[in-house]
């Protein structure tokens, strides 16, 4: 342990460092400020405040510097001299450890992946709390198994966080389990507290903090309200709540310095209440430790909120075939209450679980749109005048919406394997029309476009450094003229002639310029590109995405350079558009309208 001497130069060091760091931020501007009160990475001041900070902030900054520097003070002491057994020791290095991270640690473990913060603070405060109920003396069994109810439903709610972000199974509904831990995070403090008194070995002082703890995180929420409609919402609110919650680390490094304190003697320590008194006591304790847990529990008949529309687990998804029958009614929560996109939910957020599933229940018997919008009105929706989607209504009744969309039921392999036959379908009616002139690469396949506003499709080189800004120039050129060819540098984008949402596309790169062949095409042009990294190449569909229904062969067989690409149109009888993109080393860099 460091002397006394040492340790009250680390104090006046750190607290007079603050304070400077503070004065500094005021001259150097508003970045340095937020770092020096709220010790912070810069950043974090551009994210709350891009065009400097209002007067309430800086304000709140100024006023946080000295109360956070004081507190800072206080969370500094020495620990107290004094023999420790293994378990107090584990303890008092394990809170110190919580300080640190309050203080220093959270922001460097934040840069990690997020599951890994959430296990390291459940990994902390189980073996804290566990170190609680064996190093306090709390002298009542009632006591001790009420501060162990408590610990074990916070330590629920810290659990379910973490299976959250994994996604795997919650422990139970999210509203539920975020409330939990509020309530008995205030309930196991103020056991605690109870707990040292009765202990005997921490000050008045430290039992203060503890009790300022409790109050701070008991009027969190209505404090956090009314400075948010004092300061309007801004980063002043931040400033103000950062500095308060400082109380709850002063109280646990007041803790862990006092731990090695000697029992106090029987003539110092409290006098023991009357029998009618203690028991007044105990029932006190155990109905604060029940009516925590009972106050979580909801009947089965009242309104349940299992998902809002910012739930984590909405955001993904899932197909209907990959869902059990139990997991559906919670699927169809997530899209009735989902604002993804910008758009309004269904169902407000407000209205029970129970109420939005028996509505959809009722709008997949409606006939027609002008029932379910009358429906979605009585219910007080957003999107009254919208209808329901038989994607959304799926999840709720699968008998009605699958007899006339038989595909919504499918799985996710289900689906994979229909989207590839429904490729290989389109890539088979597409023939390669130079059969009898082989390329030195060639691919023939079906092109899928967008439905509306697709100009086309690219050749282009996707390793070039500047690909992305020669394909937004190649997109801009390519209604420039009648070819509908949009040209620049690397990339070359070519327009389809009719309203299609598919063409054949055939591609083959030579050596040398082939014969022209002119006869049977509704036009033909060529133009200049170019292969920086040695690639030329037309982009693969993806899933849900536009491309080429089969992989494209890299057209720049002689390397980077200059190449010329001549590009052949025509439409059928049926109305079905075919291509033939013809690709051979050139360095002329004209445009030639062989067949306009």
């Amino acid at each position: 342990m460091l002397p006394d001497g040492l340790w009250r130069i680390i104090r006046i060091g750190v607290v007079s460092l603050v304070l400077a760091a503070g004065f500094a931020g005021l001259v150097l501007g508003d970045t340095w400020l937020w770092v020096a009160v709220e010790w912070t990475p810069p950043f974090y001041a551009e994210f709350y405040a891009q065009d400097g900070f209002d007067a309430p902030t800086t304000a709140a900054l100024l006023v946080a510097a000295p109360v956070k520097a004081a507190l800072l003070w206080l969370i500094l002491r020495a620990p107290a001299p004094g023999p420790l057994d293994r378990r107090a020791r584990a303890l008092r290095r394990l809170l110190y450890l919580a300080v640190a991270y309050t203080l220093v640690l959270r922001y460097p473990i934040a840069l990690l992946p997020g599951p890994i913060d959430l296990a390291f603070s459940l990994a902390l405060w189980t073996a804290i709390d566990v170190l609680y109920l064996l190093v306090i003396r709390w002298r009542s069994r009632v006591l001790r198994a009420a501060a162990g109810a408590m610990f074990a439903v916070e330590l629920a709610g810290m659990a379910s966080g973490l299976l959250d972000e994994l996604d795997l199974l919650e422990l139970g509904p999210s509203d539920i389990l975020m409330l939990g831990p509020m309530l008995s995070g205030v309930a196991a403090t103020v056991l605690t507290v109870v707990g040292q008194r009765r202990d005997g070995r921490w000050s008045r002082g430290t039992q203060v903090a503890g009790w300022l703890s409790a109050g701070v995180s008991a009027l969190g929420f209505p404090l956090n309200m009314l400075i948010m409609s004092l300061s309007g919402g801004g980063p002043a609110m931040v400033v103000v709540m950062d500095a308060v919650g400082l109380v709850s680390t002063v109280w646990i490094a007041a803790t862990a310095r006092e731990l090695a304190v000697h029992e106090p003697s029987a003539g110092d320590r409290p006098a023991e209440p009357p029998p009618a008194r203690r028991r007044v006591i105990r029932v006190a304790v155990a109905a604060v430790a029940v009516l925590t847990i009972v106050a979580q529990i909801h009947p089965e008949g009242a309104a349940r909120l299992t998902y809002t529309g910012w739930s984590m687990s909405c955001y993904d998804r899932p197909s209907f075939g990959d869902l059990k029958p139990a997991e559906r009614d919670a699927a169809f929560l997530c899209r009735a209450r989902s604002r993804e996109g910008g758009v309004p939910p269904m169902f407000p957020d407000s209205m029970a679980d129970q109420e939005i599933i028996a509505y959809g229940r009722e709008l997949c018997r409606t006939e027609d749109r002008d029932e379910q919008e009358a429906i979605l009105r009585r219910a007080g929706s957003a999107r009254s005048d919208a209808g329901a989607d038989p994607w959304d209504l799926v999840y709720v009744c699968p008998e009605t919406v699958g007899a006339m969309y038989p595909e919504l039921l499918r799985s996710t392999a289900e689906e994979r394997a229909a989207n590839a036959a429904y490729i290989a379908e389109k890539n088979a009616r597409c023939r390669d029309p130079w059969p009898r002139t082989k390329g030195a690469a060639q691919a023939t396949a079906n092109y899928f476009l967008f439905a509306d506003g697709d100009p086309g499709y690219l050749v282009h080189d996707p390793d070039d450094k500047a690909a992305d800004e020669s394909e937004e120039q190649a997109t801009g050129k390519v209604y420039d003229d009648s070819t509908l060819i949009g040209v620049a540098g690397s990339a070359v984008l070519i327009g389809h002639v009719e309203d299609v949402i598919h063409l054949c596309l055939t591609v083959k790169a030579f050596g040398t310029a082939p014969p022209q062949r002119l006869a049977g095409w509704d036009q033909v042009n060529e133009v200049p590109i170019v292969s920086r990294s040695g690639r030329l190449t037309v982009p693969e569909k993806g899933e849900g995405e536009v491309g080429a229904g089969a992989p494209m062969p890299n057209l720049a067989i002689a390397g980077k350079g200059r190449y010329r690409l001549r590009v052949y149109v025509r439409v059928d009888e049926e109305g079905e558009e075919q291509h033939l993109v013809v690709v051979f080393p050139g360095t002329s860099g004209k445009r030639l309208k062989l067949k306009p």
